[in-house]
């Protein structure tokens, strides 16, 4: 396994980065769409700057990554899976650029399944809820024990390891394609 870093808001970035991969190991089985971050603002105070750059990193980079990397896929191997956000789903209260962003992308993943699929490569998108990672790091202990008691059924906070076994079973299964997977502890199901 390798990481390898780079603007993924930058197209040529995105090309750059499959093209070592198949430098060094000849083709790509796997790709993960994992790039992102917080796109903070209502309506009225998100500037078009940052509505432009939450879609160049959340759904433009998938799309630049994609290109460059289904035809080094081999044919009935391949898997691509996107991470959305469960954000994506319902809305977002004072974030609206994350949540269109995110809602983009299991939309996305149905369009390129149906696509690929006669070449035998695999699309799914992945939307979680809260996981346990840098990105809720600004939560207070108060804002974590309201999610734990009153939005998430599961009484927990969802694990990098809870979404990283869903990847792996989303690799393995060959017959999964062109579905969304909402990984939250049962939150959404609870939004009203």
């Amino acid at each position: 396994m390798r990481f390898l870093q780079g603007d993924m808001s930058d197209p040529k970035a995105c090309a750059d980065c499959v093209e070592r991969v198949v430098k060094e190991f000849g083709s790509i089985d796997v790709l993960v769409h994992a790039a992102g971050g917080p796109v903070p603002g209502n309506f009225t105070e998100t500037t078009v700057e940052k509505w432009m750059n939450g879609f160049d990193v959340h759904v433009h980079a998938i799309f630049h990554l994609a290109k460059a990397a289904v035809p080094h896929m081999r044919t009935g191997e391949g898997a691509i899976i996107l991470i959305g956000s469960a954000a994506g789903l319902r809305g977002c209260m004072g974030a609206v650029a994350y949540g269109v962003v995110k809602g983009a992308l299991p939309a996305f993943a149905r369009v390129l399944a149906r696509e690929l699929a006669p070449m035998g490569i695999r699309v799914n998108c992945i939307s979680p809820g809260v996981i346990r990672t840098p990105f809720h790091d600004s939560l207070t202990p108060e804002q974590v024990r309201n999610n734990i008691e009153n939005r998430i059924p599961a009484r927990r906070e969802g694990q990098p390891s809870d979404v990283a076994a869903l990847i792996t079973t989303l690799v393995e299964n060959d017959f999964i394609t062109g579905e969304n997977f909402v990984i939250d502890g049962g939150m959404t199901m609870r939004m009203v």
